[in-house]
């Protein structure tokens, strides 16, 4: 099996957060902890993850900041995890990898579990990139912009 390679010192905003969320489990146990799953039993059971694997990707979204564990409110000797601000700060990534897997994954008219605004329970619009004067933007509307090395020197 290939090591897997640390992004902890990249420059990317993409590739560092790889590291605490770069496998599908981690994000399904983000999505479980949304939906209100908190005791290692209850991910167990809903992702039929094994528990050595679960165990890992808790300790490691524990490790990275993204969950917190605490006592249980019923003072068992058991622990529950949370999400933390930076936790719950993931909430529109998978609200957008949400939307995207419902736009190329499931055939037209095909059901699937839905995200509905709890006020009315009318599912939520499309998020859109917005540049600062209010423009929605696409791809082909940014760039990547590299700060410069200790040299002056952009880094690519």
């Amino acid at each position: 099996m290939a090591k897997r390679v640390s992004h902890k010192d990249s420059g990317c905003g993409v590739a560092r957060p790889l590291d605490a969320i770069g496998d599908r489990w981690s994000l399904l146990i983000v999505r479980d902890a949304f939906d209100g799953l908190r005791r290692f039993g209850e991910f167990q059971k809903d992702l039929g993850l094994a528990k050595n694997i679960l165990a890992a990707r808790l300790r490691n979204l524990v490790a990275h900041g993204i969950m917190d564990t605490i006592p249980t409110s019923d003072g068992s000797p058991y622990q529950e995890y949370v999400l933390t601000e930076k936790g719950r700060g993931l909430f529109p990534l998978l609200v957008a990898l949400r939307q995207w897997g419902e736009d190329f994954f499931f055939e037209p008219n095909e059901a699937h579990v839905l995200l509905v605004d709890r006020k009315n329970g009318l599912p939520l619009r499309k998020l859109e990139l917005r540049a600062q004067d209010g423009r929605i933007l696409g791809a082909e509307d940014t760039i990547v912009r590299s700060p410069p090395d200790s040299t002056g020197n952009a880094w690519r």
